[in-house]
């Protein structure tokens, strides 16, 4: 096997809370235990909901919690050109797409299909009535062809038809920018990592991600999804939700942060660690023995 490599990958649209935290601490433990590196890449290619200075935040807080990645920090807004290529690569497998929101929900809900934001296929064969291209979107298979089933390290085998349960999916947006599916798989690859340590609020991405992967000829690398963190209504912990930053500059993370997060991922300390380096020591000692790692 290659040597390990795992990434953690925020976007700079807020500071870290401790959904974030949560996440950014599984994939530094599982890369640590398994003796690899660590790397760090920020997703700001949505730049519309990029806020100016959260990046350097998000880089500030995880050095305040002790995790320190191997290599340089990547930008995605600064590999555009490798998106592009991979888009050109893909060649026939995208097609062109003028259809808004309001449209396919509208097309499917006059073919009587239940969930409105699948697409529904329609400019599949070509753009109609002259009408300009919005979107880019990657064609899937149908049949055999479109289930897609893998191992995740925590859940199990898992299956998804992309063509029942996704249809024909965005690489590139209406207004320009690269979509998410395609951004993390050519920089996954670019950046040759083995392992993809997130939240399970990613785990249905995952099956897209596997099929694009597979047309550009990149190696599938190994996944684990952590369970998402949640507020009291039962709604994934965001900052859509209100979420606040867990680094307020001045409080103690280790008490307040580092072992709550550690707790919520299972991790039992038979005594409770006074230090960062502790803390990581202990820590990733856990991590490896509840995922059995050697």
């Amino acid at each position: 096997m290659s040597p390990y490599r795992g990434r953690f990958a925020p976007s700079p649209t807020g500071p870290l809370h401790f959904g974030s935290l949560v996440a950014a601490m599984a994939s530094y433990l599982d890369a640590k235990a398994h003796h690899g590196s660590w790397l760090v890449r920020i997703e700001d290619v949505d730049f519309d909901r990029n806020i100016a200075g959260a990046d350097h935040a998000i880089l500030q807080s995880l050095q305040r919690c002790g995790m320190h990645w191997d290599e340089e920090v990547a930008w995605q807004s600064q590999r555009t050109a490798l998106y592009q290529t991979a888009l050109d690569q893909l060649g026939d497998h995208v097609f062109a797409c003028s259809c808004s929101r309001k449209e396919i929900a509208d097309s499917r809900l006059r073919a009587g299909l239940s969930d409105s934001q699948i697409y529904p296929g329609t400019c599949r064969t070509g753009i109609v009535n002259n009408k300009a291209a919005r979107a880019y979107r990657l064609r899937v298979p149908d049949g055999v062809a479109a289930c897609i089933t893998f191992e995740d390290r925590l859940l199990g085998i898992q299956t998804q038809d992309l063509s029942s349960a996704v249809g024909d999916f965005v690489l590139k947006r209406a207004d320009g920018f690269w979509a998410y599916q395609l951004a993390v798989v050519v920089d996954d690859a670019a950046q040759g990592i083995t392992d993809v340590v997130r939240g399970a609020d990613l785990l249905d991405s995952s099956a897209r991600q596997i099929y694009l992967l597979a047309l550009l000829g990149y190696p599938t690398p190994r996944y684990l999804h952590v369970p998402v963190v949640t507020n009291q209504a039962g709604e994934k912990l965001s900052k859509q939700t209100g979420a606040l930053a867990f680094d307020r500059g001045d409080n103690d993370l280790l008490q307040e942060a580092l072992i709550p997060a550690a707790q919520f991922l299972g991790l039992s300390f038979s005594t409770m660690p006074r230090s960062l380096p502790e803390f990581w020591s202990g820590a990733t000692d856990l991590w490896a023995s509840k995922l059995a790692i050697r």
